[in-house]
Formats: structure tokens, sequence, C-alpha cells
């Protein structure tokens, strides 16, 4: 019997693209709860961009999209965690070979023959992004609830303070998709895996490693 196991098992793979989905979600709708009270003065989202009619509408699809996002983001932990998928796919993580590694997709020459290894690059932007997220719940509660979560917001310096951090944090997500879509394309074998699984991990294990670039 074959016991052998996907690189993307099914469960990381539905979670994988709720929390894209959510995430998307949670980034139209904020640009339309910006809108309605700007940061600064010269930054304004094309209504085409944003989600809802109104700043109300996009507040109840932010509000969706968090539990949603908040919810599987959870169970994604879980799951990293507990089946030493973290630890066997995001550590560690050498500075020395992030930025080698950074200039190399730069020069579209990124290292990919294993696909069942993440690169330097992939393992920082993950573990980054994950990081922010955490950091968007917390200023979001201290946002939507300022006098409950007093503690919270007092943190970042008050309400605008929050507004601030969460409007970076969310600045950062939406550059971690760029690049991580960019990432994506360069290698499209990377995204194809994440629709079917990716190669099984006993047969990655037993192939040769050899250098391989794009």
């Amino acid at each position: 019997m074959n016991t052998s196991r996907k690189m993307h098992p099914l469960a990381i793979r539905m979670m994988h693209w709720t929390n894209a989905i959510a995430m998307i979600i949670m980034i139209m709708s904020g640009w339309k709860i910006y809108n309605d009270e700007v940061i600064f003065g010269f930054l304004h989202f094309p209504d085409a961009v944003t989600l809802g009619p109104w700043a109300q509408h996009g507040l109840q699809w932010h509000f969706f999209g968090m539990w949603i996002l908040a919810l599987n983001g959870l169970a994604y932990l879980a799951y990293g965690f507990l089946s030493g998928r973290f630890r066997r796919l995001l550590w560690p993580i050498r500075p020395r070979e992030v930025i080698g590694e950074a200039l190399a997709a730069l020069r579209f020459r990124l290292p990919h023959a294993d696909l069942t290894q993440y690169n330097a690059v992939q393992k920082t932007l993950y573990v980054g992004v994950m990081t922010v997220i955490v950091l968007q719940v917390i200023t979001g509660l201290a946002i939507w609830k300022p006098v409950q979560f007093a503690g919270l917001t007092a943190l970042f310096g008050g309400f605008q303070g929050a507004r601030l951090v969460h409007f970076f944090g969310m600045t950062a997500i939406c550059l971690f998709l760029v690049v991580h879509v960019a990432l994506a394309l360069l290698v499209p074998r990377t995204l194809l895996a994440m629709f079917t699984g990716g190669p099984r991990l006993d047969e990655a294990a037993a192939a040769p490693t050899h250098a391989s670039h794009s």
C-alpha cells in the first residue's frame, strides 16, 4: 500500500485558497473603509478595486473576511505546527541565503529543482506574512473596540497609531501577494502543485537533487 504523502496535502490546499480569498476580501473591503476616512490625503483607492457600495457595506465584508481568515488561519497554524510542516519547510532561515537567493530571483535565476523544499526567500516571505497577519488581527481589534481593548490600543500610541500600523500591515500583505504571484509565475510548477498536491515526498527524497535555474 502506498503511504507516501504529497508536498501539499488536500487540507493545506483548501486552507491556502481559502486564505487567499479571505485576504482579497479583507484588502478590498479595507480599502473601502479607508476611503471613508483617509489617513493620507493624497491616497484614495478607486471604487473599482474596493468592495461594497458604501463604507458600512465594506465594514460588513471586512468582518465576513475576518472570521474566515481568523478561523482558517488558526486551523492552518495548528496543522503547520502539529504536523511538523513548518519545521520541515520554514526552518532554518539564514540571512546570507536570503540575500543570495533574492538577488538570484531578480536575475530570474532562482533555483527550483526540488519543489518539496522552500528556498530562503520563500521561507522569509511565509514567516513574514504570517507574523504580519497576527499583527493585523491585534491592530484590527484595537481599531474595532478601542475602549474595550484600551490596552492594545495604547501599545500603538492610540487609535490613529493603530490605524497607521494596520494600514502598513495591509501594505506589507499586498506586497507579499505581488512577490508571491511573481515567484509563482517564474516557476509555474509551484502554482500547479497547489492545485494537484505536487510531488510525493518519498519520490522527491529518492530523486537526485541537481541544481536547476530558470
